[in-house]
């Protein structure tokens, strides 16, 4: 039996792995962590573009030496086309996205500034509420749709929207958009990139480190960029 070591707690493949009692799980294991990724403010450390990657990669299921392994979507129900089994991650993940947008707009209405006043734990850190209120008031409304490819931002950017009392309509509008966006575009780049790479005799999911690694790289670099820029300005 293998033990559990608090270091898959950073790995996203270990979520999507996951079983209970002999189930698997990983499915909705997925959307909950995207949902509080983007909705609760502890969800800032959660892994997110990264999950979403290795989702497409496991997203249908496969025939090794004979013996069928489910995928994400089995797990929901079984379908024997490939691209209606990413079809339906995207959309279940795109919605756990878009309620998470919802939940997190809503506590900002309800707690306003107060969140600005609060003192830093280890779930809750000030500068980043801070900087990404700064990123919203500079790009507005499209700041929902760029934030969801930011780690951090995507998490504060609901927040603020409902801390600034962002017109509904309009928060909902690039709630949907950016939501639908963000999730085709990784789960889709996962489960095509694996394919195209399998082709060639390269199996992803014996690189999953340097996945994640270059996609935290990614993912990280323009806000880091921003930061460094900032403060040289200064």
């Amino acid at each position: 039996m293998n033990t559990f070591d608090w270091t898959q707690l950073i790995n996203p493949e270990f979520y999507i792995t996951l079983e209970f009692a002999g189930i698997q799980i990983g499915l909705y294991i997925v959307l909950f962590i995207v949902f509080a990724e983007t909705g609760l403010f502890a969800g800032f450390f959660l892994p997110g573009d990264s999950l979403l990657f290795l989702s497409g990669i496991y997203a249908s299921g496969s025939v090794v030496d004979g013996v069928y392994h489910p995928g994400l979507v089995d797990q929901f129900v079984h379908i024997d086309s490939e691209f209606i089994n990413v079809l339906i991650l995207v959309s279940f993940v795109a919605l756990a996205g878009i309620l998470g947008n919802m939940v997190g707009y809503w506590f900002g209405s309800k707690s306003g500034y107060y969140l600005f006043k609060k003192e830093d734990t280890f779930w809750f850190k000030k500068k980043y509420l801070i900087q990404s209120k700064d990123f919203f008031e500079r790009y507005g409304g499209k700041a929902i749709i760029y934030a969801r490819f930011l780690p951090i931002f995507r998490t504060f950017a609901p927040i603020i929207a409902g801390i600034v009392t962002m017109d509904k309509k309009k928060f909902m509008f690039f709630n949907i958009v950016s939501s639908f966006l963000w999730s085709f575009t990784l789960i889709f780049s996962g489960h095509y990139l694996f394919g195209i790479f399998l082709k060639n005799g390269i199996d992803l999911k014996n690189h999953i480190e340097y996945i994640v690694i270059g996609i935290i790289l990614i993912s990280t670099l323009p806000v880091l960029f921003k930061l460094l820029k900032k403060k040289v300005v200064k």
